[in-house]
């Protein structure tokens, strides 16, 4: 059986065709631009590929909940031209096959349990710190939702002590995404994040408002494994800093094997899956499964 899979994010839309084993046949990737311009792509890439279903991994917002007459439907993205657009329907009007939606990050945090880091745990969250910021996590066979699906890109965070940026995101100004996200380093220092590699100051006030969520999930959803991805977290100095970080402001008040000096590294870890972590989740959400 030939299944579809889209991972939907704020940068580019991964394609892809595989079967129910979890391999990969065929992908394509697009940029994230204009529904108009995104959106027939994408359908053209399917076309004719004779797949039975497809699963998406969204940026979000997006309705996640399969008995709402909005299901697959993007709301208050910070993406402004994809607000209110109905992603499932289209696919599904075009493709005439079932469409299966959840997060990006739930569905990367479904796939690093199955096929990558979080194998050997029952619950792991899946953070994405790229263009925007998002959190998956996954409890025991399923990715958690409520109301709808978790936001922990927009929780408040205390501001640096050094930092004069207002914060970025259109909806809450300087929220985590805000402060942390990819573009607004660039736009807090200046040059994008690859030409600042060598600042060390600049890592060190990125690894400060990520660790301080990390440290909030910990208390919140005490997850076994946290795993980090994004474009913004190819920047491997970030790792250590951000594991500091998490045990100076945890200051041993959480008592786990988990949070030590010795067993962090293994705790906050990068992706297994590495890039495909995304769009092999999606390629699970269409075989059907929850765990």
């Amino acid at each position: 059986m030939k299944l579809g899979a889209i991972e939907a994010g704020g940068t580019k839309f991964v394609l892809a065709v595989g079967n129910e084993e979890g391999e990969i046949l065929e992908k394509k990737v697009i940029p994230t631009e204009h529904p108009s311009i995104t959106m027939p792509a994408v359908i053209d890439f399917f076309r004719g590929k004779d797949i039975e279903r497809l699963g998406i991994g969204s940026f979000g917002p997006i309705d996640v909940n399969a008995d709402s007459d909005f299901y697959g439907q993007l709301q208050k993205t910070p993406k402004t031209e994809w607000v209110d657009y109905p992603l499932g329907k289209e696919l599904q009007d075009h493709l005439l096959v079932p469409v299966i939606i959840d997060t990006d990050v739930n569905v990367a945090a479904m796939s690093e349990a199955k096929w990558g880091e979080a194998k050997d745990v029952d619950s792991c969250l899946y953070i994405t710190v790229g263009t925007g910021i998002g959190a998956g996590a996954y409890i025991k066979g399923e990715t958690l939702r409520g109301l709808s699906h978790p936001e922990m890109g927009h929780i408040p965070v205390r501001r640096h002590a050094d930092d004069d940026y207002a914060g970025g995101c259109p909806y809450h100004g300087d929220c985590l995404e805000g402060m942390a996200a990819g573009p607004h380093i660039e736009k807090r220092w200046g040059r994008p994040a690859e030409e600042l590699v060598d600042r060390k100051e600049v890592w060190e006030m990125e690894a400060y408002y990520l660790a301080q969520a990390l440290v909030n999930y910990i208390y919140i959803i005490s997850p076994e494994r946290i795993i980090l991805g994004g474009g913004v977290m190819k920047q491997k100095q970030l790792f250590p800093m951000i594991r500091t970080m998490v045990l100076e402001l945890l200051n041993g008040y959480v008592s786990s094997p988990y949070l030590t000096e010795d067993t962090i590294d293994k705790y906050i870890v990068s992706p297994g899956l590495t890039d495909e972590a995304g769009v092999k989740g999606a390629l699970y959400l269409a075989m059907g499964s929850r765990m």
